[in-house]
């Protein structure tokens, strides 16, 4: 584990760099069975994942050395289970603070994980927690962020730093710049300040007529807002919707 001088209190500031890894997210899990808790705000940092993750299962892959791979350890013990959507908020405009820091603009929250340039994406983010009772234990926030790969392949709906700034960012910077926002966001978490206004101004889609699949059922609305359990809401006109993550996908 490396001590590093990030201008943090506590994010960033032990980190542990691995070569290659299944999942940062997974070998934080292991350490939590295997050893209990580490500093609260260390990093698992990767040159590669073997078996990257999104939400619910599906698929991340990067090729060695290009990307930011991490994964945050959080005590997010001051939130009760009701509450932990609010975590997804302050993680996503964390993110999305620290591509406005690169200069990168029409930054997006696509919901309810992603970071979106566009109509491309540049970041995915995988939480999990850990409960006790009725309140979170801790977190293992998994971060993905697109910085100087240039091909995606058949992946027409990707992009990078590098493809919307025309040269490299080092890594260790962007850990750096993102490490300092999660903890800004994460201080506002913990002080209870209402972050809904940042992460809707912010929401991919958010009040514009847009098309939108579930379950095959093609239909029409507006994004007006995200309920306290996480769920989408979705204005058709005829009447007021909400869909659980997985229950419905957006038509680009």
């Amino acid at each position: 584990m490396q001590n590093n001088t990030f201008p943090t209190l506590f994010v960033g500031r032990s980190i542990q760099k691995l070569a290659e890894v299944d999942s940062t997210n997974n070998y934080l899990k292991t350490m939590l069975s295997n050893y209990g808790p580490p500093a609260n705000g260390t990093v698992i940092m990767a040159d590669h994942q073997t078996a990257g993750r999104g939400q619910y299962g599906s698929k991340w892959s990067t090729p060695p050395g290009k990307n930011l791979t991490v994964s945050f350890y959080l005590k997010t013990d001051f939130l009760t289970v009701t509450e932990q959507f609010n975590l997804n908020k302050a993680v996503s405009l964390a993110v999305k603070d620290c591509l406005t820091y690169f200069s990168v603009e029409d930054c997006k929250v696509k919901w309810p994980n992603d970071i979106y340039i566009k109509n491309k994406k540049i970041a995915g983010i995988l939480i999990e927690n850990r409960i006790r009772g009725v309140h979170l234990r801790d977190s293992i926030i998994g971060i993905g962020l697109n910085v100087n790969q240039n091909d995606f392949h058949d992946l027409i709906y990707a992009t990078s730093l590098l493809n919307i700034k025309k040269k490299e960012t080092d890594l260790e910077e962007v850990l750096m710049i993102l490490s300092q926002y999660l903890e800004s966001r994460f201080f506002e978490l913990k002080s209870q300040k209402n972050l809904d206004e940042d992460y809707f101004n912010s929401l991919f889609l958010f009040n514009q007529i847009s098309t939108f699949n579930s379950k095959g059922e093609i239909f029409t609305g507006k994004i007006i807002g995200v309920d306290v359990d996480g769920k989408l809401l979705i204005d058709t006109e005829s009447e007021l919707r909400s869909f659980n993550i997985k229950e419905v996908t957006f038509v680009l």
